[in-house]
């Protein structure tokens, strides 16, 4: 009995323990990456504007090549919407929308995942001249894990997670437009 009860007592004192630290962790994450594209500024940001593009250089949209694709509204402005659905669990369902265009310069992108797991998280791309015919584009990942849930992040290493990704459709946009 007196076993039972230290037992009792050690997963009480876990589940306080598993209750009380994310309290004190910060939620928000955000990982960024770079490459330069040996092409003018207007050339890169006119390709990667139309979000269906993202398709051909995303790691992401690579993992299930036969998901279903939906896309509403008119690519290449704000409100303009790609889902996806995968029986493949690493790319899910969800989809992604333009919430924000600097011509130019920047786009800003909501994306509402479905499966196989429910979160709303933001990305971005940004184009700067390196030169007359060199941009540096950066594309960035970042969200929030609300409480109890941000207690994951103490065991995930988000910038491990999604900085490879990142980086490998970055060399694949480099690829495409230099060749």
């Amino acid at each position: 009995m007196k076993t039972l009860k230290i037992i009792g007592l050690v997963l009480v004192v876990i589940i306080v323990l598993l209750l009380i630290i994310p309290l004190f962790i910060n939620g928000n994450y955000s990982v960024e990456r770079e490459v330069t594209i040996n092409k003018p500024k207007q050339e890169v940001f006119d390709y990667v504007k139309y979000l269906k593009n993202q398709n051909k250089f995303s790691v992401w949209a690579k993992i299930d090549t036969a998901m279903k694709t939906e896309f509403r509204g008119e690519d290449a402005t704000v409100g303009f919407v790609s889902a996806w659905d995968s029986e493949n669990p690493k790319a899910g369902k969800g989809e992604q929308k333009i919430t924000k265009i600097d011509k130019g310069s920047r786009i800003d992108y909501e994306i509402h995942f479905i499966k196989p797991f429910e979160s709303t998280d933001f990305a971005y791309l940004t184009f700067e001249s390196a030169s007359e015919n060199a941009t540096i584009v950066k594309w960035g990942f970042h969200g929030t894990m609300k409480y109890p849930m941000n207690l994951m992040l103490v065991f995930t290493d988000m910038e491990k997670m999604l900085a490879p990704d990142l980086q490998n459709g970055l060399n694949n946009l480099k690829g495409i437009l230099e060749n």
